[in-house]
């Protein structure tokens, strides 16, 4: 009987021996967790789509709180509405961030780029690019398949029968991001939605020389150089055959779209252009 007692008393004493030392480090080693955390939180949408920046919306919602200014962090989701209901739960500006959209660097249609042989594998881009360059002559264009498509949780992004190139639907993209990350020839890209939805971008990636470009597709860039020419701000270089606008520096002035000799370079949302005659007579009459 005593053999027991003892052992129970010593037992006990080791458990609350035990314990204390639990408590103890549990009171030195404890993190600190500011509860704006979660409030910011609960109330992001809970995506998870990482258009953010950020890994997931609980890490938006930690950087948030931890930052100085929500200057350049934005919720694609939720949009300014929902920036202006976390500034006000961290008695902050809501600050500024341009909005992006999700814009296809391809204009490779059935009609511009001839198909010179037929894919009879898995309807998967990823797949279809590993194998080969794709049913045209231009290696780097679009494949058509809609790896984009499927993984768009916001049905955004959608293949056009006819032209076999995926479209962006404005209103829906929330820039996450997941299209560009799919498409294995990288002819998606985020860029700026821009000043009433006006955007101007060279709608092709292909890097080969000038003539081999021009036999695989009707509108590719050729890499000629007027673009860069014309333009007065700098806004275009050129690198592997290939211009490139810098949204940064453009203008919108759109000259270089009046150039293009192939037509690759695209302008979005602009009001229709007045015939040359009627600006001529303008300037006359001015």
């Amino acid at each position: 009987m005593n053999l027991i007692l003892i052992a129970v008393i010593s037992l006990g004493a080791i458990a609350l021996a035990l314990a204390a030392i639990l408590y103890m480090a549990s009171r030195k080693f404890a993190v600190y967790e500011d509860p704006r955390i979660a409030q910011v939180a609960e109330i992001l949408p809970q995506a998870n789509c990482g258009g953010c920046g950020y890994p997931g919306c609980a890490g938006f919602a930690d950087a948030c709180v931890k930052a100085d200014t929500l200057d350049g962090k934005l919720c694609p989701v939720g949009g300014g509405e929902l920036m202006t209901q976390i500034a006000s739960i961290l008695g902050r500006d809501a600050g500024t961030s341009e909005q992006m959209l999700a814009i296809v660097k391809c204009s490779g249609s059935c009609a511009n780029r001839p198909r010179t042989n037929v894919y009879d594998g898995a309807p998967s881009c990823a797949i279809a690019a590993s194998l080969y360059g794709g049913e045209t002559g231009c290696s780097y264009g679009c494949l058509g398949c809609g790896d984009c498509v499927s993984v768009c949780r916001f049905d955004a992004i959608h293949i056009n029968p006819e032209t076999r190139l995926p479209e962006v639907t404005e209103d829906k993209c929330t820039a996450c991001g997941a299209c560009v990350k799919a498409c294995p020839k990288s002819i998606i890209e985020l860029r700026p939605k821009g000043k009433k939805s006006r955007r101007v971008y060279v709608s092709c990636v292909n890097k080969d020389k000038g003539a081999v470009t021009r036999k695989a597709c009707r509108v590719g860039c050729i890499g000629c150089g007027i673009c860069v020419k014309a333009c007065s701000f700098e806004a275009i270089t050129m690198g592997n055959n290939l211009a490139c606008i810098d949204f940064n520096k453009c203008k919108l002035c759109r000259k270089c779209v009046e150039l293009c000799p192939q037509h690759a370079i695209i302008e979005e949302n602009f009001p229709p252009r007045k015939p040359r005659e009627e600006v001529k007579e303008a300037a006359v009459e001015a």
